[in-house]
């Protein structure tokens, strides 16, 4: 939902639809969410991707999420993950493949470079190893967190 208060100075957006929304494009950057899809469940999650025209700012809104990178090094794929605190700021540089695994409800803010979503994107397919590595430091990271509750 957009709205617009009666003088016309300051814009409200409310995304409420599962899924990436970009809402906001101006000029060299775009402000877009994230909210939960079966797609970002970690059970769920099967590749990963890379911007190389753009850092990507991701800030946890509401839920439950961990932000993942991944480094090819020997030709080997290793993984990191960051337990996403709320309000947040995590910015992912340009060039680094990266995803996110979301609890369900959750949502996250993403600031990139304008239309990223439509040119700017590679995507890799994990293979049942990388997979399995993936999902090894994204629970990690979720029971750490969990422990501390």
């Amino acid at each position: 939902m957009h709205k617009i208060n009666k003088e016309g100075t300051i814009q409200q957006f409310i995304i409420k639809k599962r899924g990436f929304h970009p809402f906001l494009i101006k000029g060299d950057w775009q402000v877009a969410q994230l909210n939960y899809i079966e797609d970002q469940d970690i059970k769920n999650i099967e590749k990963i991707d890379v911007h190389y025209e753009t850092d990507e700012v991701f800030v946890l809104l509401e839920g439950e999420a961990v932000l993942i990178a991944a480094v090819f090094e020997n030709n080997r794929l290793s993984f990191t993950a960051e337990y996403m605190k709320p309000m947040v700021t995590y910015n992912v540089p340009k060039g680094t493949w990266h995803n996110i695994a979301m609890e369900k409800e959750s949502k996250v803010l993403i600031v990139e470079k304008a239309n990223t979503h439509l040119s700017d994107f590679e995507y890799y397919k994990l293979d049942l190893e990388q997979l399995s590595a993936m999902r090894v430091e994204v629970n990690k990271v979720l029971t750490n967190n969990r422990l501390k509750k």
